[in-house]
């Protein structure tokens, strides 16, 4: 097939870089990422608009099926906004803690230290909160792949985040339909994720957790 009888296509141009360079870019990245913790204590020092935008604009660079790109996201710093937002959330989190979750998972969360309050979502300067689209337009055009996607997108999202020496918690209250409601957000998208993202506060603590160690999680054929 002929792809230019199809679409219009560019020349890719990759950098090209030695064995050594390689390497240790992947080292020096690896070392960076691996200092990236989900944080709760948030401090609610104001944090430029054009950082966030800069972040979501990295976070659209995500591959996607079909390129449909099926993402928004909802910036919030609007202080009304996010008290209704924090009410909702820990109405749906009490109601977790107190019934809905099974021993076993109050048992895996218990040296978190989380509960159903989350006043990082007052705190925080801003609340990202991503929403997944099923479809776009009057025509209901088809989207692909669409929780695999933005499921990437989040993860540039969160790489971003931290290299912009910002912090950020990937909160996940269920429901959340009540996001869809608070931002009014169309019929055709889904809330996905709720993400505080600011600075650390000063005093801010983090479990002391380690990660799976690469013969774990990696298996070479």
């Amino acid at each position: 097939m002929n792809k230019q009888q199809n679409n219009a296509f560019i020349p890719y141009r990759p950098q090209f870089l030695t064995e050594e360079e390689m390497l240790e870019r992947s080292r020096a990245f690896y070392a960076f990422m691996d200092q990236r913790r989900t944080v709760r204590d948030f401090s609610d020092k104001p944090v430029p608009l054009e950082i966030i935008e800069n972040i979501i604009k990295t976070a659209g660079t995500a591959p996607s099926g079909a390129h449909k790109q099926p993402w928004t996201f909802c910036v919030v710093q609007d202080p009304e906004i996010k008290r209704q937002i924090r009410l909702a959330a820990e109405e749906e989190e009490y109601q977790s803690y107190h019934g809905r979750m099974t021993e076993e998972w109050l048992r895996d969360l218990a040296p978190l230290g989380t509960d159903w309050h989350k006043p990082f979502l007052e705190t925080a300067p801003f609340l990202i909160v991503v929403f997944k689209r099923l479809h776009e337009g009057a025509e209901k055009r088809k989207n692909y792949y669409v929780s695999e996607s933005v499921g990437l997108a989040a993860g540039f999202l969160l790489a971003a985040i931290h290299h912009a020496g910002l912090v950020a918690l990937t909160h996940t209250p269920s429901p959340m339909n009540f996001l869809q409601d608070i931002l009014q957000r169309p019929d055709n998208e889904r809330p996905f994720l709720l993400i505080p993202v600011g600075y650390p506060a000063e005093n801010a603590q983090v479990p002391d957790l380690q990660r799976k160690k690469l013969d774990e999680v990696l298996y070479l054929y």
